[in-house]
């Protein structure tokens, strides 16, 4: 059974998300918040599987309370709900830990789909709109945040030491990750089995330091591993 901690300031909206999960076999709604504070301290207490964050909500916004949650080191993933595609505080959930990232007009049956796939260890970034999310991110905050002690290729030590880490072949799954395939497009892309490119996004995870694969994509185009196309 996946829990689920919906958190939204609009009550109408917070009551259609439960009626649609609630229909489900397989999900649980454990609570509701209507504002960041209380959906760490509610995380904190019923420990959810997902947490179906809106963005923007009076008080403590829910770039905040992602970053809260993520940082916690809890069990609790976060999915981040939002009006517009390309809303940058979309951008900073994602930078906060956001595990995935879903938008509000998705059809009901995607959005379950979403949760199934966040409670799962996975990501929920359709591939045109992860290229364009942080294709856009990037254009916007490289001129503001200029990395510091970098290489020829504008890398930080940090940087090249992860990418340096990987191998070839895991060099080529982070690519495809980055794109927004799933492990069995992977392993038609590069004509491996699906396990074994399961054993190498794992692999990547842990050698590149990111939580999910949102984070990797996030990495895989700071380090020019990934362009938009």
């Amino acid at each position: 059974m996946t829990t689920v901690l919906i958190v939204d300031d609009q009550t109408l909206q917070r009551l259609g998300f439960r009626m649609l999960l609630e229909a489900q076999p397989d999900m649980t709604v454990v609570g509701e918040a209507a504002q960041g504070h209380d959906a760490v301290r509610m995380t904190a207490e019923l420990r959810p599987d997902v947490v179906l964050m809106d963005v923007r909500m009076p008080g403590m916004n829910g770039i905040e309370a992602t970053r809260h949650i993520a940082g916690s080191g809890g069990r609790s993933r976060v999915l981040v709900l939002t009006t517009f595609d390309l809303d940058e505080y979309a951008y900073e959930a994602l930078r906060a830990g956001a595990a995935g990232f879903f938008l509000k007009d998705a059809r009901p049956e995607e959005l379950v789909v979403g949760i199934r796939a966040v409670a799962a260890g996975d990501s929920v970034i359709s591939p045109g709109l992860t290229r364009r999310l942080i294709d856009a991110f990037t254009a916007r905050h490289a001129d503001l945040n200029p990395p510091r002690h970098t290489d020829r290729l504008g890398l930080t030590r940090e940087q090249r030491h992860r990418l340096d880490g990987l191998t070839h072949r895991e060099r080529e799954v982070l690519s495809a990750v980055a794109t927004g395939r799933t492990n069995s497009e992977i392993a038609a892309h590069l004509q491996l089995a699906e396990s074994t490119v399961k054993s190498h996004v794992s692999r990547v995870l842990a050698k590149i330091d990111a939580r999910d694969r949102v984070q990797a994509v996030i990495f895989a185009y700071d380090v020019g591993l990934a362009h938009t196309t």
